[in-house]
């Protein structure tokens, strides 16, 4: 069996012979003792373990050695680095982790610890090398109609689907915004005797109120003033097939009426029309408001919650999806590395971890916004937590913020995320963080946020 490749770099000519020495037996060793000899045998071998001093040079001091972790990911992105470091020097251990080093040890070496290292080293370096081979195989195999999800609840989710769509009845699937409310609706319509007929989609909170009726069912001609011809509603566009109303709370009580007559027996008419038209339609619709809350508020017309939601579906938030996440994550990272002709992307272990430990409030479409933000503006072939504008786990910080800072820092990027999830529209931002208008107003002004 080929042995593994293992590359030290070290100015001290005493080190990297004890290192050869305790490693030389399961691994083939190469040896450089500066920058310029270490990037051309990795180059060259491509070795799957580099243990490299952080000091090479008392002149350059860490500066030298934290520059060469990225030089080495973009020559093998399956490589380990393994920091060699002095005691006053953890600091800049902990830094090198958040570059993309793998591991640390300290001097001297404890041979068994180092051991122990390297061979865990290489045991994630395979993982990783399977991974990217299967990534593709793996997201079809773990996949429900364009629905990405191995963990127990979106399991349990795809069964649902499959045991809902072959009837007729009216489903309601809530969760938070980017969830995936509108892959789950085509889902069950794809997934339905319907599926050769139209699934129309609807965002019931993106048009003016004064327009969502003759969006819905349509208007005569001369209904009112811009009525220069007789048009179709969403809901005959959907006849035969499907119909999703998104953001179902934003309905008025005035057109939560009306759907609720069509509920009841499937007939519409038309603005400024006379005659009833009769409607073979399936009905699913979707929120991120709790309607029962809305309901006691006096918004929301009980009678309609009930029709609706005779089944409902609640969509899992991102973070509570376990391995989802960087499946999600390495799946978009291949996705929109082939469209933008940058193949073979990978997360850097720092991304990895940022990945991992950040909360992901706009779930899964936040997610996919980063990846791909960072696909197009990235110039490396490793994606960093800067590149998906992410703190570093475990990074260290010179400057440290106070804590009127930090707070700042959060309620800023939390509201610009809340704007930028829903379109800006201010009023629903205001009740989602139950806040007034006024006071929405005056952080974005603070703030200094732009649409």
């Amino acid at each position: 069996m080929e042995k593994h490749t293992i590359l030290i770099v070290d100015d001290e000519d005493g080190l990297r012979t004890q290192l050869k020495w305790a490693l030389a037996d399961q691994y083939q060793i190469l040896e450089a003792s500066g920058v310029d000899d270490a990037l051309e045998l990795a180059e060259e071998h491509k070795p799957d373990v580099v243990l490299q001093d952080i000091s090479l040079t008392p002149r350059e001091g860490a500066a030298e050695g934290l520059d060469l972790i990225e030089k080495y990911l973009e020559l093998n992105t399956f490589c380990k680095v393994i920091m060699v470091t002095g005691h006053a020097e953890r600091k800049n251990a902990l830094k090198a982790i958040g570059m993309g080093a793998y591991d640390f040890f300290g001097k001297p070496p404890e041979v068994e610890e180092l051991k122990l290292i390297i061979s865990h080293a290489l045991l994630v370096n395979s993982w990783e090398r399977e991974n990217r081979q299967s990534i593709f195989e793996e997201a079809r195999g773990k996949t429900f109609e364009q629905i990405i999800g191995e963990s127990e609840s979106m399991q349990e989710m795809f069964k649902t689907i499959k045991t809902v769509s072959g009837s007729d009845y009216t489903i309601l699937i809530t969760g938070e915004s980017g969830t995936g409310k509108e892959l789950v609706a085509k889902a069950i319509h794809n997934s339905s005797p319907r599926s050769k007929r139209r699934f129309v989609t609807i965002n019931c909170g993106a048009i003016p109120e004064n327009l969502l009726e003759s969006e819905l069912f349509g208007h005569e001609k001369g209904a009112f003033t811009d009525a220069h011809a007789q048009k179709r509603g969403k809901f005959e566009l959907a006849d035969g097939g499907t119909i999703f109303l998104d953001e179902i709370g934003e309905l008025t009580l005035q057109l939560q009426v009306k759907l609720l007559r069509v509920l009841e027996d499937y007939k519409i008419e038309r603005v400024g029309g006379q005659e009833e038209i009769n409607l073979d339609v399936r009905i699913l619709a979707a929120t991120n408001r709790d309607l029962m809350e809305e309901v006691k508020k006096g918004t929301f017309r009980e009678d309609l919650y009930y029709r609706l939601s005779v089944i409902a579906l609640s969509m899992p938030l991102l973070k509570d999806r376990g391995d989802d996440i960087l499946l999600l994550a390495r799946t978009f990272l291949n996705r929109y590395g082939n469209e933008n002709n940058k193949p073979n992307l990978s997360l850097n272990e720092a991304a990895t971890r940022a990945i991992i430990a950040y909360d992901w409030p706009g779930n899964v479409r936040e997610l996919e916004n980063k990846i791909k933000r960072a696909v197009v503006l990235s110039p490396d072939k490793k994606i960093k937590p800067a590149d998906l504008l992410l703190p570093t786990a475990g990074g260290d910080s010179k400057k440290r913020k106070t804590l009127q800072q930090a707070r700042e820092e959060t309620e800023k990027t939390y509201l610009l995320e809340s704007l930028i999830r829903d379109n800006w529209n201010i009023s629903r931002v205001s009740r989602e963080l139950g806040t007034s208008r006024t006071t929405l107003y005056d952080l974005i002004e603070k703030y200094k946020l732009k649409k």
